[in-house]
């Protein structure tokens, strides 16, 4: 009795450990691809134009329309960081946390690119 009481214990931690196995090895698979900001970056330009960008990569400098932007809304899931020069250099930042929108203030120059905090 006590035999055929563990065969079917020991096919259930069998079962177990394989879907362990295979779960390690699918997140491990995707680790690998491109992640991305979940949601819209939407911003609108001086002449009133509104541009929507869907899911970005978090990684690396995204530029904005040549114009700039002076009003963003970050409706992804990733806080940004927005620049006023094209290549997400410079010390004149903001930070908009994920869910925010920001506005320049009047006079001041657009924002040209913006990138991800991860």
């Amino acid at each position: 009795m006590s035999v055929t009481a563990t065969v079917p214990r020991r096919r259930r931690r069998l079962g177990i450990a394989a879907g362990a196995s295979l779960l390690t090895l699918a997140v491990s698979g995707c680790s690998g691809l491109g992640r991305t900001a979940v949601g819209p970056v939407t911003y609108k330009t001086e002449h009133e134009a509104v541009l929507q960008v869907e899911s970005p990569s978090v990684r690396g400098c995204h530029r904005i329309a040549p114009v700039g932007a002076h009003e963003v809304e970050n409706g992804t899931l990733v806080d940004a960081i927005m620049y006023r020069t094209r290549d997400c250099t410079g010390g004149s930042t903001i930070y908009v946390p994920t869910g925010v929108s920001d506005v320049t203030a009047p006079g001041s120059e657009p924002w040209r690119s913006y990138s991800f905090v991860h």
